[in-house]
């Protein structure tokens, strides 16, 4: 698929000039698609028409479907021409817009999804919502055209109904202050809370939470193992394990060219939706790496490390910034790309090491999937597959690293699903953090690289006036005032990138954008951060929202920034600030907490203990390194590590970090001072006596 206008023929629309991949792909559309801006409101209104408008994303298989059924249909394109005022957003662009009108839908129909289906009047006040329609009605489900053909009827008939309708709905989606609660009780009960409702809902067969579909939920797995360390919980530790494990044996994990799919369609992780998107690699990434370092077992680290190879190579610019993802479609259907018969992969690596591969991965005759086709997963432990084979495990580890390597050479030759590059603040934040927590875990270089050339890239490309961030990156432009999770998720990266490189530029740029946030983003009358902020548009609703779900929200991210930041800084006032945005949401945690669980994990960085980690040497010296290293690979999800060098770097380390200026070298020597609830203990110069004081915290 070709992203940009004129493949096949002329632009017919306005669309021809946007950056957005997402638009691009239908700016040869036969519909007279506006882009989101008042050009196509102030046509509504001259001509008296309501707006139709249209949310998606360029790697999304039904907004694909309904552009081909309906959008690329002359006859279609006719009705809404003739009838209405049509609007195309890209919600990774746009997800204030995404989020207004995706509450709209499920408000009006309990459910949502992409393509989002919105009907609204020129002021944009939504009537009528849905997701996908085919063109025509079938089996039940109503048809594009009949349903533009009643809107367009009704609305010259009935305008008035529609606009009331529209009115209702508005208020309907206006924030309302939540009622007070006790929220520091609720606080206490929380987590353990948390881990029941998720216990609940836990497939003890496959892992994960809840029926098919399943979604990863990266932030359910690192809560788990927060609480497994804190309380000691087993049950919490075997679900992160378990749901961690199967969903790298699964089919939602590309076993020739690694990396996760979006979602599973089933229970098993069998059959995945095969989008891959950077966020869910930044946040498994992050997962699998805490799991390493809780369970000190290398394969959850080797995990990481193949999400890393699969973003280092596939998802990353030649600029260092990273791409949102790629399709799940290819030559016109979802998956091809990534299945398999088993004479393709005999024909490929030969009929011994084929046959083994295709038995271990479950390639068989007649095919897993679609078409007599197979999605490579792993059935077997290879420990008991290669006894059953007759093999020694370690030869049956290097033929299948041998076929996996010739097989995805082979498949590289496909014709590749579509690739959407462009960079998105928010989402190159979470993989900058998921980098440079990589790096810190495994001590790899090239983890810190990557992560801070991405930080350059967004500074360079996406800063505005020194201080804002703006939202995204193609082809030479930036654009969109950057919204909260930007700020929230770029303050995360720059954290974990400090602790993994010391580098004092970075703390210093996560305290500039985190007090940019506070201004644009602070709700004064009721505490917590608006999405919106004071540079960015209007709508007719302002959203604050909390749930964690498929990404962490700005707020739970924000709220565990502000508390470290405030204790790396020695600035309690915004300690003080990260419990006010609990208290903003202390209502809907205490009722759900299983729902916030991104928000447990601030929790329990702010109930502590707090453990401040000030190692004072010189970085060049080997015996600092060693200091450092000692913290960084330990899991422990309550500390801050800071370095205090000497010289002109440490003295302007004190002027951000004042408390520091006081801790030195003891006799020369690297030294480290850990701090607890605010006392310090005695100071310490040997490795072995830091990676003692710190076992009494961690797991490892």
């Amino acid at each position: 698929m070709n992203l940009e206008p004129g493949h096949g023929r002329k632009a017919a629309n306005r669309l021809a000039d946007e950056k957005s991949p997402y638009l691009l792909q239908h700016a040869a559309n036969p519909v007279d698609w506006f882009p989101w801006g008042e050009e196509a409101f102030r046509k509504a209104r001259e001509e008296a028409k309501p707006v139709f408008l249209s949310i998606g994303y360029a790697t999304c298989h039904w907004c694909h479907v309904m552009a081909h059924e309906s959008f690329e249909d002359e006859e279609v394109a006719r009705a809404l021409n003739r009838s209405f005022v049509s609007i195309k957003v890209d919600r990774e662009e746009r997800p204030d817009v995404d989020r207004v009108y995706m509450a709209a839908c499920q408000a009006m129909t309990r459910g949502g999804g992409w393509p989002l289906t919105i009907f609204m009047t020129p002021e944009g006040k939504p009537f009528f919502a849905g997701t996908y329609f085919p063109k025509e009605s079938r089996m039940g489900v109503a048809g594009f055209l009949d349903l533009l053909e009643k809107i367009a009827d009704l609305w010259g008939r009935d305008r008035r109904r529609f606009e009331q309708a529209g009115d209702e709905i508005a208020e309907a989606l206006q924030p309302r202050p939540e009622a007070a609660a006790a929220g520091h009780a609720s606080n206490e009960t929380a987590p353990a809370k948390a881990s029941e409702q998720l216990a609940s809902s836990f497939d003890p067969a496959w892992g994960g939470f809840g029926r098919a579909p399943k979604f990863p939920m990266p932030h359910n797995l690192t809560f788990l193992l927060r609480w497994y360390a804190r309380s000691g919980a087993e049950s919490a530790g075997a679900m992160a394990r378990k749901t961690l494990e199967a969903m790298r044996r699964g089919g939602i994990f590309d076993q020739i060219g690694f990396g996760f799919h979006r979602y599973s369609v089933d229970a098993e992780w069998r059959v995945p939706h095969f989008e891959k998107m950077l966020y869910d690699q930044a946040l498994l990434a992050i997962a699998y790496t805490e799991a390493y370092q809780a369970f000190g077992e290398d394969r959850f680290g080797a995990v990481a490390r193949e999400i890393f190879t699969y973003v280092l190579r596939d998802l990353t610019s030649p600029e260092g910034g990273f791409y949102s993802g790629e399709d799940a479609d290819s030559e016109g259907e979802e998956g091809r790309f990534y299945v398999w018969t088993p004479g393709e992969v005999t024909a490929c690596v030969g009929k011994e090491a084929g046959g083994l591969f295709c038995r271990f991965h479950d390639i068989r005759e007649g095919g897993n999937f679609e078409a007599g086709r197979s999605i490579p997963r792993i059935l077997k432990d290879p420990a008991e597959f290669a006894q059953e084979e007759g093999l020694a495990e370690e030869a049956l580890r290097r033929s299948l690293e041998q076929a996996r390597e010739k097989l995805f050479q082979a498949r590289e030759k496909r014709i590749h699903p579509l690739k959407d590059d462009k960079v998105l603040t928010s989402w190159n934040g979470l993989m900058i953090a998921a980098l440079a927590k990589g790096a810190q875990a495994f001590g790899e270089p090239v983890y810190r690289d990557a992560a801070g050339k991405a930080i350059d890239f967004i500074l360079n490309k996406l800063v505005k006036d020194g201080r804002f961030l703006l939202r995204r990156y193609r082809q030479g432009e930036s654009a969109y005032p950057g919204f909260l999770d930007d700020y929230a998720f770029l303050v995360w990266g720059l954290i974990e990138a400090y602790e993994a490189t010391f580098e004092l530029r970075f703390l210093e740029r996560a305290k500039a954008f985190q007090e940019a946030m506070i201004d644009l983003f602070w709700d004064e009358r009721g505490g917590g951060f608006f999405f919106s902020g004071k540079q960015n548009e209007a709508l007719i609703v302002q959203s604050k929202d909390a749930y964690d779900g498929a990404l962490p929200s700005g707020n739970s991210v924000a709220a565990l920034n502000l508390a470290r930041l405030g204790r790396m800084l020695g600035k309690p006032e915004w300690e003080a600030r990260a419990d006010r945005v609990f208290q903003a949401f202390a209502p809907s945690i205490a009722a759900y907490p299983a729902g916030f669980t991104q928000f447990l994990n601030a929790l329990d960085f702010m109930t502590g203990p707090g453990r401040e980690i000030v190692i004072a040497g010189d970085p060049s010296r080997e015996e600092t390194q060693r200091m450092l290293r000692t913290a960084q690979k330990m899991f422990l999800p309550g500390k801050v590590l800071v370095l205090r060098p000497d010289g002109e770097e440490g003295r302007r380390l004190s002027v951000l970090v004042p408390y520091t200026e006081a801790l030195g070298a003891v006799d020369g020597r690297p030294t480290a001072y850990i701090c607890e609830n605010y006392s310090c203990r005695r100071p310490l110069t040997d490795p072995a006596d830091l990676q003692g004081a710190l076992s009494t915290y961690g797991l490892t």
